[in-house]
């Protein structure tokens, strides 16, 4: 019941949770979240912080940059988000969050020269 709880209560903060949506479809550094979210990066450093903690997002160096990618062993979390990217269209913010991310790809890439698969 407590990972139940602890799930939830992560997931109650919306840049949170824009952030586990963005790093279930794809790894991201800090820099690309800021700018996908428009939220400042020291925010989403703290946020990002608080999902390692709890085992929720593991990171990969590449260079002088840190990526993020959500991890895929919490079930309660997997099911959560597949449920949310399954209905994608019902979020206009997450929706708005992934056409922000193609948009400004190019733009992105240039802050840590990271290709990857397009969402």
């Amino acid at each position: 019941m407590e990972q139940l709880i602890t799930i939830y209560k992560i997931l109650s903060d919306e840049t949170r949770l824009r952030i586990i949506v963005l790093l279930a479809q794809k790894e991201l550094c800090v820099c690309e979240l800021s700018e996908i979210l428009a939220v400042s990066q020291p925010k989403i450093s703290k946020n990002l912080a608080k999902l390692r903690d709890l085992s929720l997002v593991e990171t990969e160096r590449k260079e002088k940059f840190v990526f993020y990618k959500l991890k895929t062993d919490n079930p309660i979390l997997n099911r959560t988000v597949k449920s949310i990217l399954d209905n994608l269209d019902d979020y206009p913010q997450l929706v708005l969050d992934k056409s922000r991310h193609i948009d400004n790809e190019k733009l992105l890439d240039q802050c840590c020269n990271h290709h990857t698969i397009q969402l």
